[in-house]
């Protein structure tokens, strides 16, 4: 039988598959991407004989290629977190899915394999910007301060790596990023020993520092919207900058938006961390969004649709009648 492991190529999806194949090792073909490649099942090859494990993506937005797999009998083991929908009752479907906001798919593989790589679990939700619930891993760890850091760390810079219009605006492809990392059941050596983790994290400092030069292209008393630049630096930072905005104000939502060469935009979006809801619902309101209560993204934004949204945001998350247009990019 053939088996593809499919997953998303952030630091969730990674990490997840990383602690399910260092418990069950298989020999299998990987499927992955660049963060906003989320139909990611439909590349998987219809056809008898195949097996599935797939990772960190949304189940409504693969619907129609996983029931066309599961009608050919194919095998299917889903882990996820995002929106799903409704669930197809199916034999050949295994479903561990969690859409708890504090929740992610390195959790659940933890939890799926008795805890037995937890390090690696907690990259995987501080990169998720879980940093709750990676903590509460940490210390049942009885990691030091300095230890939890140095995860941290590492979790945000894989996930870093993740965002891009295309694998070329990144430093290393998601599948060869897994494949560096195959080696290590404890992520502190590869820390120490893989010199692009070192490369990640400088790169995602110096992304960071740009990023924090930039003001809201639109502040409520709820939320604040950020218009990146067509760069890709700006590409690369969208995410994190976004989990770095929604932990400094804990209480008030984030959008970040960044700018491709046709002019659309790429969007993330990060619920309040104080009432992690919200996310998922305005993303799915447009054309390939989706996500989770507390973080959502839309893969392609139009740009004569990017007052539209900033509308919606304000709805969501905000008094509209607050908003403050910052930039003339907004009008």
């Amino acid at each position: 039988m053939k088996h593809f492991d499919v997953f998303n190529g952030d630091a969730d999806g990674i990490c997840a598959l990383h602690q399910l194949r260092l418990a069950k090792p298989m020999n299998s073909l990987l499927i992955t991407g660049v963060k906003r490649d989320v139909e990611l099942l439909a590349r998987v090859p219809v056809g008898p004989g195949i097996a599935v494990t797939v990772l960190d993506i949304s189940l409504d937005s693969n619907r129609a290629a996983l029931l066309a797999l599961l009608r050919q009998g194919a095998e299917v083991e889903y882990f996820d977190h995002h929106f799903c929908g409704v669930v197809p009752d199916d034999p050949h479907l295994k479903p561990h899915i969690d859409t708890a906001p504090e929740i992610c798919t390195s959790l659940l593989v933890d939890r799926h394999v008795g805890g037995q790589h937890r390090l690696w679990a907690i990259v995987g939700a501080y990169g998720d910007n879980l940093s709750h619930a990676a903590g509460k891993l940490a210390a049942s760890c009885a990691l030091r301060p300095e230890q939890a850091d140095q995860l941290r760390e590492l979790g945000e810079s894989i996930n870093y790596n993740a965002y891009g219009e295309s694998e070329a605006d990144l430093l290393i492809p998601p599948a060869r990023l897994y494949e560096t990392l195959q080696p290590y059941s404890d992520p502190f050596d590869f820390a120490a020993s893989e010199p692009i983790a070192r490369t990640l994290c400088e790169a995602r400092r110096r992304d960071m520092e740009r990023a924090l030069r930039l003001r809201p292209d639109c502040a409520t008393a709820g939320g604040a919207l950020y218009v990146l630049p067509n760069e890709a630096w700006a590409q690369r930072v969208r995410g994190v900058f976004g989990n770095f905005l929604a932990t400094s104000a804990p209480y008030r939502a984030h959008a970040v938006l960044s700018q491709s060469a046709q002019g659309d935009y790429t969007v993330s979006v990060r619920a309040p961390l104080a009432n992690p809801y919200g996310a998922g619902d305005l993303c799915r309101q447009f054309a390939g969004g989706g996500g989770r209560e507390a973080a959502a993204g839309i893969g392609r934004l139009p740009h004569d649709r990017l007052r539209e949204f900033t509308v919606a945001f304000e709805k969501a998350f905000g008094d509209a009648g607050q908003a403050q247009a910052v930039r003339p990019s907004m009008k």
